[in-house]
């Protein structure tokens, strides 16, 4: 089978590209040309092209025509009905979209289930999270199933992992390492919810190996249980081997005080811990890291590629 990985060469798709081709796929990886190619392996092309201006000149679509993929995945979901369009007018049998748990809104359960919650409040995922579930109403009604994975924070090696200011912040991984205060909301019982990139890669592989059962549906995928944000902190302290104080502050101080930035501060003042009944029933996912283990492979890779020392 051929498959198409938009993205494959970021967080999520360099682990998912190896795991396509042990699973005996013929893999073509799109990426946008601005860094060198990784060496290539066995099964694996690599294609230079923009996303949105391939998506918008009609580039993608030749793409499509010329390599006849039986799957695409859109880690980048960047531009889902364009996508979709060009996967159905080439024959595409099955369509796997990238989103995020911060899609369904805030939480109104925990564990939360891969249903919308309350209104998310980032325009932009709201957005996003929109064409994806018109794409996946569509569904098989033209030939083309539709399934989306929605991760939740995203750790391990590869990417500097969140830290306590609800960034990826090497001077503040920094300020960790060195035993620096850290400012939470009280009661800092929120929970964070750190995914290892690989476990998330997991999650697309379970897509597209059980596509009856991904066909029309969207899967939150995580961890199997997450952290609470003083926990969070506790384990860096461990990871760094010192002990991390925390300052609680009001969460109405923590908002518009200490991080007004909502982006970062969703981090600690809403619950992540995606709900993962559906995606391990259906789809036979099943995690291989702690959030702790992800958080000390995400410290250590970070140590081994010299950003800490």
């Amino acid at each position: 089978m051929k498959t198409l990985v938009i993205g494959g060469t970021g967080h999520i798709g360099s682990f998912l590209t190896p795991m396509l081709v042990e699973d005996g796929h013929e893999v073509v990886v799109m990426v946008s040309g601005r860094h060198p190619f990784p060496a290539a392996a066995t099964g694996v092309r690599y294609l230079a092209l923009s996303y949105h201006e391939s998506l918008a000149d009609g580039s993608f679509a030749a793409l499509l025509q010329q390599e006849r993929p039986q799957v695409v995945v859109d880690i980048l979901q960047g531009d889902t009905d364009a996508v979709y369009e060009a996967c159905r007018q080439a024959g595409v049998e099955h369509l796997v979209n990238c989103g995020s748990v911060w899609m369904w809104g805030r939480p109104q359960v925990v564990p939360t289930p891969d249903t919308p919650q309350t209104e998310c409040p980032f325009e932009g995922y709201r957005h996003r999270l929109g064409r994806m579930q018109a794409a996946v109403a569509r569904s098989g009604q033209e030939g083309l199933v539709v399934s989306g994975v929605m991760p939740p924070n995203i750790c391990g090696p590869g990417k500097i992992p969140l830290d306590g200011q609800g960034g990826r912040s090497l001077a503040v991984h920094q300020a960790h390492q060195s035993g620096e205060e850290v400012v939470l909301p009280y009661p800092g019982t929120n929970l964070v919810g750190p995914c290892d990139a690989q476990d998330v890669a997991r999650g697309f592989r379970c897509a597209v190996a059980h596509r009856e059962q991904a066909a029309g549906e969207i899967f939150s995928v995580g961890s199997a249980y997450a952290l609470t944000a003083a926990r969070f902190i506790a384990t860096y302290g461990e990871i760094y081997g010192v002990r991390i104080p925390i300052r609680y502050v009001s969460p109405e101080t923590y908002a518009t005080e200490v991080l007004p930035d909502e982006g970062a501060n969703f981090h600690f003042l809403e619950h992540m811990c995606p709900d993962l009944t559906k995606i391990t029933q259906r789809l036979a996912y099943q995690p291989a890291y702690t959030p702790e283990q992800t958080m000390e492979r995400a410290v250590r890779w970070m140590f081994d590629t010299g950003l800490l020392s």
